[in-house]
């Protein structure tokens, strides 16, 4: 969780995200344009592969989703 929150941190630097950050869609904490930059960081960070199908506001509407989809995509390794 700690380099997600790195990287949400350099993605949007005026949001204070934690573990526990919920609506980030919602509320609009991040755009398309920064999903597709925090996607480019984590298959980086976290060598993955973030496919279009991968893609929907459910695995980036909290912190929690994404960490989740995050260990899913290492699984299929």
């Amino acid at each position: 969780m700690k380099e997600l929150l790195e990287i949400l941190a350099r993605v949007k630097p005026h949001v204070q995200f934690t573990e526990n950050t919920e609506n980030i869609i919602t509320d609009e904490l991040l755009d398309s344009i920064d999903i597709v930059e925090l996607v480019g960081e984590l298959n980086d960070e976290f060598d993955i592969e973030i496919k279009v199908t991968d893609m929907v506001p459910e695995n980036f509407e909290s912190t929690v989703a994404i960490m989740n989809m995050i260990k899913r995509l290492e699984d299929e390794d």
